[in-house]
């Protein structure tokens, strides 16, 4: 499947597991992205994103928001939509 970047992991937060991601492009909750890198590489569905600390739908280049993630993921990883 064709992937997009929309951005990169700036932060990691382990509790709750959250990663801050530094968007390039568009990202709507009930997308699906792959976060991967060095020793990443997870697929998921975006079920919750948070913009300072409100919930939103939708976020877009240049914003950072809070995803909740599945697994641990590190600063620097890509984040890509899946289309």
């Amino acid at each position: 499947m064709p992937e997009v970047e929309v951005g990169a992991v700036g932060d990691f937060f382990a509790r709750p597991v959250v990663a801050g991601v530094d968007l390039i492009s568009t990202l709507k909750v009930g997308d699906t992205i792959h976060i991967k890198g060095h020793t990443t590489d997870l697929q998921m569905v975006v079920e919750s994103m948070q913009l300072n600390n409100v919930n939103v739908k939708e976020a877009s280049a240049g914003q950072s928001v809070g995803i909740k993630v599945t697994d641990r993921v590190r600063g620097g990883d890509k984040v890509y939509k899946v289309t």
